[in-house]
């Protein structure tokens, strides 16, 4: 990593810790961080969520999203592989900021074992959360009562916000990436009650 490029990823963020986050997640660091860093312009990044994922199809695909929050916005950073087409290796970056005060809904999934202990110990966490910009519809064939029925009776749906939903397990990520997803989703839950609150 360039001089340049190690300073401007430890502008984003006070102790460092997002870019030691992303470098241990060893999937184009540089790219990463620039990304973001382009992304939050002059603010400070105040919290942050790291979560990488691997998937195996025809091949395998890597990906990497970066939760970032700063005191007005929410920034969200993909980046994924993306082979060339002369076949050497690529990889597209995105990042998306939205104010905080845009944000309609954090929707927490928190999942226990022994939950009569005490609550239960928290064994992992999904955090959806939704600012219009994506909405998932889901369709099925609409039936009636009648077993023998022929006919067309259309589709149903359920239409969904769909922006951003990452989901963390201790038996994957461990204990510290779930400690580090609960925080985020204190932090992120505070900051839009804030935003609600002073609208």
């Amino acid at each position: 990593m360039t001089p340049t490029r190690r300073r401007a990823s430890h502008d984003t963020h006070a102790d460092g810790a997002l870019a030691l986050e992303v470098e241990r997640a060893g999937y184009y660091p540089e790219l990463v961080l620039d990304t973001l860093a382009l992304a939050a312009g002059e603010e400070e990044v105040t919290i942050s969520l790291v979560h990488a994922e691997t998937t195996f199809a025809d091949a395998v695909h890597r990906h990497l999203t970066v939760l970032a929050l700063t005191p007005s916005r929410l920034i969200v950073v993909h980046v994924d592989d993306a082979p060339r087409e002369d076949g050497r290796p690529g990889a597209l970056a995105t990042s998306e900021a939205v104010p905080v005060s845009r944000v309609r809904s954090v929707a927490l999934t928190r999942g226990v074992s022994e939950p009569a202990a005490g609550g239960g110990t928290l064994t992992e966490m999904t955090i959806a959360v939704s600012w219009g910009a994506v909405r998932r519809i889901d369709l099925e064939p609409v039936t009636c009562g009648d077993p023998d029925c022929q006919a067309d009776h259309g589709m149903s749906g359920v239409l969904a916000p769909d922006d951003i939903a990452l989901r963390i397990a201790a038996g994957v990520e461990g204990d510290a990436a779930l400690a580090r997803a609960e925080a985020f989703a204190r932090a992120l839950s505070r900051a839009t009650a804030q935003a609600a609150a002073g609208s």
